[in-house]
């Protein structure tokens, strides 16, 4: 159950940072004047998020799997939960605010929700694909070769994810 609080902890603690960092006062005016369209800088901060996210969760797994504090594997009742779930459940907290309007700039939405939801999607997406070969294999073979699809998968979504929003936009300053 530590593993569980710790996972929440560093997703809203992580979540938090980075809103902060793409604040309008400190990275968020060079955002702005790199990534004129908003779509495309949701894009940009929910691939910053999703990498960060893969990173984090693949160092916890390996303390996990070589016994290294305070780091556990979730157990509700003896029963393992794959952070896989937590995943699931952020992206569909996510999809449901993208369909509510949440974030979108269609209304008075603010952009901190904007982008607190940009970064809850690169979070979800990562904690889902990390384990992408649990899909395929209907077990658990994250350290094994056949885990190698996960790796596969977080490569081809983070690739696509910062190609919609690192691409031109990004090399060029919107100043004239």
């Amino acid at each position: 159950m530590t593993f569980t609080w710790l996972i929440l902890v560093l997703t809203i603690t992580g979540t938090l940072a980075l809103a902060l960092l793409f604040h309008p006062r400190i990275l968020g005016r060079i955002l702005r004047e790199r990534i004129p369209d908003r779509p495309r800088r949701r894009l940009f901060v929910a691939s910053v998020s999703f990498f960060l996210t893969f990173a984090a969760v693949r160092g916890m797994v390996y303390c996990i799997t070589h016994h290294i504090p305070p780091f556990h594997f979730i157990e509700i009742g003896g029963r393992h939960i794959h952070h896989l779930v937590i995943g699931i459940v952020i992206l569909l907290l996510v999809g449901y605010g993208w369909l509510a309007e949440f974030g979108t700039g269609s209304d008075d939405s603010s952009i901190f929700l904007s982008r607190l939801m940009s970064i809850l999607y690169g979070a979800g997406a990562a904690l889902t694909l990390d384990e992408f070969a649990l899909w395929l294999n209907l077990k658990d073979v994250y350290w094994s070769p056949q885990g190698r699809s996960s790796i596969d998968a977080v490569i081809l979504f983070g690739a696509f994810l910062a190609a919609s929003a690192w691409g031109a936009p990004l090399l060029k300053s919107n100043r004239k």
